[in-house]
């Protein structure tokens, strides 16, 4: 066993208490080197009368390293443990003390698990593992209340431009509540609505009021409680890295440059403040003069965002914040946020956009959960641009699952569509078969999943502006099927916990051709999803316990026989597979 490749730590995504109850353990070994490892563990201060052993599951592999999980369940929420590797005749030992040959003298120079302590666990609001979000633009939803439309709003679907308005407004989404209980989601999430100049409003001008080209505050209420009463929850988008350059306390600076109260809001480089040649002299969003960027450090500017996430909370009764540009802000303005919002609300929703590996904000100490890009773009590489083999996407999926402890996987907000990347279609070329394959991955993916409104209709779009057209209420241009797929594949997660908390695991993945095989499973559930990726028929099999198989769709029994469950798939096909476990 090579074992320079053999890797533990006692902490993080490594060794965690998943519950008040279980502890899960992982090790990394090279692909292909490891046939068994089995964790030995014990209570340090009684380990000849209270210690087991627990073969480790082989739960992934990634181009390099194999990786193995354990779930501990300590009788005294503590204990001490070290690891039993086995390769053909070769047998080792790993304990913190490093590698041996014989097994060394419990419990000393074992790694360690420490007491489990309730108010310690990474715990995200237990609703969410049952939510489906649905994303909404409100200037591209609908237009309900022509009387708030801004000056030189546009006629509803005609080509967007960056600058373009087309009077969408809260009116309008609780005009279409019908639409979002008949498709079955259950939770919302608003891109901003508070007052600023652009049609995005990610460039805020006044974060206590709601912009009057939307509505008010009241409206605001009503379309929260009506939501609520309808079972979905809500969450606002808060945009706390930058604001707007007409954001008063930035006017504040512009006018009177070194003797503003305000110029430490703000990340000044000289003054006067100013853009010249195109490059501002002060931190913006990007290089954009008109964004600048807030000193989320400064105790004055944190109180007011800190306060007016509070605000909106007690206000309206949201249920929670997604952050914009989060890996932007300081850790400890997070970290004082997540006090202050959980202190509002235990259950409320905490979810940033972080393009990128974020266990550093998903510690328990910041965020519930964040947006998976990641895992979209791995998606969208397979299903869509079809630029990886099978083997290649199990790879890179392991790799980010493995990123993260189990609980944070579930919590994950997994998308293919927003408004700042093309929507998923147009990636998909506009095949609709390509489309429902990663749909049907999607919903049945750890994580939560989310759709960007009229993807559920078949809506087109590239790259922003062009992904934010207006929402196609004109039933001649919906693709109804498509509608009707989605609702399916809702009502399917939604009535099955497997599919929302269960195990993932692939269990096949071509190197060559287009199959994927992997399964989602409870102690109450095994659901197997099949996948041919490819412009020809294909049949899949894979060893699978005997009895019991229906079609999760459309109901029908598979039979199995020795052993093996045989699938036949049309080109770009798919069926999910499930029994119940006895």
């Amino acid at each position: 066993m090579l074992l320079e490749s053999i890797y533990h730590s006692p902490s993080r995504r490594w060794s965690y208490a998943y519950d008040a109850e279980t502890f899960h353990l992982r090790l990394k070994t090279k692909r292909n080197d490891v046939e068994r490892v089995v964790a030995v563990a014990g209570d340090k201060y009684d380990w000849d009368h209270h210690s087991h052993e627990v073969e480790m599951d082989h739960i992934a592999a990634d181009g390099l390293h194999d990786y193995w999980e354990a779930v501990i369940r300590p009788e005294f929420k503590r204990f001490t443990y070290g690891f039993r590797l086995h390769s053909g005749d070769e047998t080792i030992w790993l304990t913190e003390d490093g590698f041996s040959s014989e097994q060394p003298a419990p419990a000393g120079g074992y790694f360690e698990a420490h007491y489990i302590h309730e108010v310690d666990l990474f715990a995200p609001p237990e609703w969410v593992k049952e939510a489906v979000f649905y994303q909404i633009l409100p200037d591209r939803f609908d237009n309900g209340d022509t009387s708030n439309d801004p000056e030189g709003t546009l006629p509803w679907g005609e080509k967007p431009e960056g600058d373009s308005f087309f009077g969408g407004d809260i009116q309008g989404m609780l005009n279409r509540i019908g639409h979002l209980n008949e498709l079955g989601v259950n939770a919302v999430y608003l891109t901003p609505i508070f007052r600023s100049p652009s049609n995005h409003k990610y460039d805020t001008v006044d974060y206590r009021e709601i912009d009057p080209h939307f509505g008010d505050k009241e409206l605001l209420k009503k379309f929260v409680q009506l939501c609520h009463d309808n079972g979905i929850r809500v969450i606002l988008d808060a945009v706390f890295n930058h604001a707007s350059e007409q954001f008063q306390p930035f006017q504040d600076v512009l006018e009177k440059g070194e003797e503003s109260k305000y110029k430490d809001w703000f990340h000044l480089k000289e003054f006067p403040v100013g853009v010249h040649d195109g490059m501002p002299n002060y931190d913006t969003f990007g290089f954009f003069g008109h964004m600048p960027k807030l000193n989320t450090a400064h105790p004055d500017v944190k109180q007011y965002l800190i306060e007016t996430s509070v605000y909106w909370m007690e206000e309206t009764g949201i249920d929670g914040w997604r952050l914009d540009v989060a890996n932007e802000v300081d850790h400890q303005f997070w970290r004082e946020f997540r006090q202050a919002v959980k202190t509002a609300n235990p259950d409320a929703f905490i979810v940033g956009e972080v393009w990128s590996d974020s266990l550093n904000w998903l510690l328990g100490d910041q965020f519930d959960s964040v947006m998976n890009y990641p895992l979209t773009q791995q998606s969208l590489g397979f299903f869509a641009d079809r630029t990886i083999s099978p083997a290649q996407f199990a790879e890179r999926v392991n790799g980010l699952l493995m990123r993260y402890p189990q609980q944070t996987n579930e919590a994950l907000f997994n998308l293919l569509s927003s408004h700042d990347i093309p929507r998923v279609l147009t990636r998909c070329d506009g095949d609709i078969g390509r489309l429902k394959q990663a749909v049907v991955f999607m919903m049945t993916m750890m994580g939560l999943p989310c759709i960007y409104y009229g993807d559920e209709f078949g809506m087109d779009g590239g790259d922003d502006p062009d992904c934010r057209k207006c929402m196609v209420w004109d039933e001649e241009s919906q693709n109804k099927d498509l509608f009707d797929f989605y609702k399916l594949l809702i009502a399917l997660r939604k009535e099955h916990k497997a599919l929302r908390s269960g195990r993932f695991r692939i269990l096949s993945a071509e190197a060559e051709g287009g199959s994927l095989i992997y399964e989602r499973l409870d102690g109450e559930e095994h659901f197997t999803v099949w996948v041919n990726r490819s412009d020809e028929h294909a049949e899949l099999t894979h060893p699978m316990v005997e009895g019991g198989w229906r079609d999760a769709l459309t109901d029908e029994e598979i039979d199995n026989h020795e052993g093996r469950l045989t699938i036949q798939l049309e080109p770009n096909g798919y069926r999910i597979i499930w029994r119940r476990i006895q």
